[in-house]
């Protein structure tokens, strides 16, 4: 299939995965790892699934309580998802704090739902307006 016959939600999919690789996340990450982004944004580290190396992501903030949410603008098609399907075990920084947990894939659950309870309006914003599967994820966190 070439770019041109894609359907609408794989281009769409493929846009929004380049502007938050290219532009996105080049930006936030530092800001985020140095403390220097308001606490709207918290950084996620993954394993990857094939070189085993931490993964740092942006996401939107999900800290409630011992919960961490997150609602993966692309789904399954999300790096950072895949490499949650392989290993659970992640970390999550909040401002200056990292936090560990496992992490849970909830495809019955519905974004847009979990995305009122947080109240996040900008964040969910950019979430409607980029992704194209979005995939709720549950990541309890250690005491």
């Amino acid at each position: 299939m070439t770019r041109a016959t894609r359907a609408p939600s794989a281009r769409k999919r493929a846009l929004g995965k380049w502007f938050s690789k290219w532009l996105v996340n080049p930006v936030m990450r530092p800001l985020l790892e140095r403390n220097l982004t308001p606490r709207t944004h918290a950084l996620l580290e993954t394993t990857g699934r094939k070189s085993g190396q931490p993964r740092r992501v942006p996401v939107g903030n999900g800290l409630r309580g011992n919960v961490f949410w997150i609602v993966a603008e692309h789904g399954l098609h999300a790096d950072y998802v895949r490499n949650i399907e392989q290993e659970p075990r992640v970390r999550v920084k909040v401002g200056p704090d990292w936090h560990s947990g496992t992490a849970h894939i909830l495809p019955d659950e519905d974004p847009r739902a979990r995305m009122r309870a947080l109240g996040r309006p900008v964040n969910d914003a950019m979430v409607r307006l980029v992704g194209s599967d979005p995939l709720v994820l549950r990541v309890d966190l250690d005491n």
